[in-house]
């Protein structure tokens, strides 16, 4: 009869447990209603693939940048303390697994306690023992399991789940931003380079026109005004090209301080004119940055975590179900240790604790954490519209600088001319020396201008394939 009702009372136990489990706390995540657009603004069709599709090894084809990103990509030390994270995480991950399983210790124990005849102990020993002390040897192993009713270990594990992914994210955006961020730098260093040029050759240039003012003022046709004019245009060309090699010196340094080596030159023999632009970028539909944006998809971990935190301090409130056990041998002598089973010993007990009255700590977390909830949602739908901006303000850069350069290299076709023209003139006397100077200034700001918008484009492209989430593969 004893055993039917054991049995009955552990049946019981299983069903009311097994009923309990189902009353998990929290809500599950949904992901909150976010503004976007069925496409980006100025883009009349869209395909679901994008140029996030494309690894950056088919999308950067220039070999010394390639080696670059590759070095950057191995070395940079950012980078690195992102991967770590993500092995931290990692561990978390593992533990917050480890909860659901019984805490299980293991003790052994020898104590002698001895007792006087004018204490009640030593004289009640003395009368039913007939000794003055007593020994006592162990050796148990103990079982504790709380029985995840409410579903708080599950949220936890959730939560450091969310987090685990949340760093794989974090370590994605830092090399989808190295890519861009070296790539940027390269092709800055390509304009350098050609404004460098565009220096040296303006100088030439400038030297020339001098050089025909001096044999002019020779002959009587101008005066020494013009010689001086003529010298001051040529050192203002000259002037740059210090100012040229200290930027590329210094760009050269971050380029190389990217890839996690020290400071020096860089090998390259690349013409920023001479690298291709893609005839078509698609950005693809704005949904898909949900996906392929790791901050944005950082961000909705954060609040999918924040929302796991919300059901566990809920659960915290609720009746806790803790199961303990124990068992192993236990003598008054060592001689009689290992005497089983009359040493051996065992307990089983189980405890529901809940909580009344906690200074309002409880009820205070549980709040904080919807509110934290409240602002991780926040924080989502800004990221969401961070980056529909990002990849707007990319895709009018890379129209307009079209526009931009055709402009200028008209421009600059047309002062080609015009510098060839007004030395013609110079020359036989119909031209002044300021029309020269002139049509040389302009020349020179305007072939700086042409690298500069050229190094513009490259930019926005850049800027393009990393705001659609880009340079992960």
């Amino acid at each position: 009869m004893t055993a039917f009702k054991n049995k009955y009372f552990y049946l019981l136990l299983s069903g009311l447990l097994l009923g309990l489990s189902a009353c998990r706390v929290g809500r599950n995540y949904e992901r909150p209603s976010v503004p976007l657009p069925a496409q980006f603004t100025g883009v009349t069709t869209g395909d679901t693939l994008s140029i996030a599709e494309t690894g950056w090894k088919q999308f950067f084809t220039d070999p010394v940048l390639q080696a670059l990103i590759d070095s950057a990509l191995k070395g940079n030390y950012g980078l690195q303390t992102a991967l770590s994270r993500i092995d931290a995480s990692g561990q978390q991950v593992k533990q917050a697994k480890a909860a659901f399983l019984p805490r299980v210790s293991a003790q052994i124990g020898a104590n002698t306690s001895v007792y006087r005849e004018n204490s009640l102990n030593g004289i009640s020993y003395n009368a039913f023992l007939g000794a003055d002390h007593i020994e006592d040897y162990s050796v148990d192993v103990n079982l504790s399991w709380e029985a995840d009713v409410w579903g708080r270990i599950r949220r936890q594990k959730e939560a450091a789940l969310d987090h685990y992914l949340q760093s794989y994210e974090a370590a994605r955006l830092v090399q989808t931003t190295l890519v861009a961020d070296v790539a940027q730098g390269y092709y800055n260093l390509l304009m350098l380079d050609a404004q460098l040029t565009i220096a040296r050759q303006n100088v030439a240039l400038g030297d020339s026109i001098l050089q025909i003012t001096r044999l002019q003022k020779t002959a009587g046709d101008v005066t020494e005004l013009a010689v001086e004019q003529a010298d001051v245009q040529k050192q203002a060309a000259a002037l740059l090209i210090p100012q040229l090699e200290q930027g590329i010196q210094i760009q050269e340094n971050a380029l190389r301080i990217l890839t996690g080596a020290l400071p020096g030159p860089i090998s390259r023999d690349a013409d920023i004119n001479a690298i291709p632009l893609p005839d078509h970028l698609d950005a693809g539909l704005p949904a898909t940055l949900l996906s392929k944006r790791p901050d944005v998809r950082s961000a909705e971990l954060e609040l999918m975590a924040a929302n796991a935190q919300v059901g566990s301090a809920q659960a915290n409130m609720y009746p806790m179900l803790n199961i303990t056990a124990g068992g192993g041998l236990d003598a008054f002598k060592a001689s009689n240790w290992f005497n089983i089973p009359n040493s051996l010993f065992g307990l089983v007990g189980g405890t529901i604790l809940q909580p009344i009255l906690q200074g309002r700590q409880l009820k205070t977390q549980f709040e904080v954490a919807k509110i934290t909830r409240e602002q991780a949602v926040i924080a989502f739908r800004q990221s969401v519209l961070n980056a529909v901006g990002e990849v707007s303000n990319a895709l009018v850069a890379n129209t307009k600088l079209k526009e931009q350069e055709q402009i200028a290299d008209y421009r600059l076709h047309t002062l080609r001319h015009a510098i060839d023209h007004a030395q013609l003139l110079y020359k036989s006397g119909v031209a002044n020396y300021l029309e020269v100077i002139t049509a040389q200034g302009n020349l020179l700001q305007s072939q700086l201008d042409f690298a500069n918008i050229k190094r513009q484009q490259l930019s926005a492209v850049v800027e393009l394939y990393r705001s659609v989430g880009g340079g992960t593969k």
